[in-house]
Order: structure tokens, then sequence, then C-alpha cells
């Protein structure tokens, strides 16, 4: 199974709000020969580390395609690029965050570096990933997706983001 997550809390000047800018990329992302085969909820998630940063839009997709990690994790970087990500410094406010969390359970220490080295203590990442994949097990520890999400510092502060709103 392919896990990527999606993240956003600065409006896109062509696509709009976050969620609307990560639903573009999503339909970017399936016209280049790979199949977006289940979406999460949206949800609203405070920054990390703390800041006055807006709130951020975030949700988990499962892909199916052929590429490898490398080449799979070069189209999701374009297509940021595409959209307007200058990567500035390390937690700083985006348009668009696209990041390759599991590729099929592969543990790689190169890059890509797999599974995503952070995964496992972001909440706003885990919850959503627990919508469309509950029985998903970190490839390291072997530690299911509810035992993170419960150690996950911050988990108290995501929030669903309701079906007709549009999010930060």
């Amino acid at each position: 199974m392919i896990l990527i997550g999606l993240g956003a809390n600065l409006p896109s000047p062509v696509h709009g709000t976050p969620r609307k800018t990560l639903s573009a990329a999503l339909e970017q992302i399936a016209r280049s020969d790979v199949h977006v085969v289940a979406l999460s909820d949206w949800y609203s998630s405070a920054p990390v580390p703390a800041s006055s940063q807006p709130r951020y839009v975030n949700a988990v997709a499962v892909l199916e395609t052929k590429l490898e990690p490398g080449p799979l994790l070069q189209l999701l970087h374009d297509i940021e690029r595409e959209f307007g990500r200058e990567r500035s410094e390390r937690n700083a406010a985006r348009m668009i965050d696209i990041d390759l969390l599991d590729h099929d359970g592969l543990v790689q220490e190169n890059w890509p570096v797999l599974p995503h080295p952070r995964l496992a203590e972001r909440a706003f990442v885990l919850r959503p990933l627990r919508d469309v994949c509950p029985e998903w097990r970190h490839p390291l520890t072997d530690e299911g997706v509810d035992t993170l999400l419960a150690g996950a510092r911050d988990r108290a502060d995501i929030r669903p983001v309701g079906a007709g709103k549009e999010g930060s």
C-alpha cells in the first residue's frame, strides 16, 4: 500500500483555499499514471511546532502505481512546484505539502527515506491515515496506527473539517 500525506495552510492564488488546492493536486496526481484509491476525511490541525501560522488542512490518500519510491516522490515534488511550493525554512507556512509516507512497507534509509521519518509522531497524519487504513502498521516498529495516535502529542488539536466547509 502506498500512502501520501497532504497538507496546506495558505491559500493559492490559482486554486483558492488550501483544501481546493490539495484537491486539485490530487487530480493532477491521478493524471500522472497514478491511481488514487482512497482519500481520508479532511482535518484541521494547528501548526507543529506551535506558531502564529494559520491552521493546516490535512488528509491522507492511498495510491496505486508502478512507480518506484524515488520516481514517485520526484513526481510529488514536481506537482508541489507546479502548484507554487517554495521550499524555504523547515515548518514554514505553505500552499501545498505532499509527503510520501509509506511505499508498500519498504524500509529505506537513503532517499527517499521510508517510512516517512516523522510519521509516527504526527497526529495530523495518523488521524487521517486511520480513516483509509485502520489496520496499517509502522514498517519499523510494527505498532498499529491507533497505538501511535494515542502517543502523539498533537492528537488533541485535530478536528474534522465538515463536508460542506472548505476549512482554512
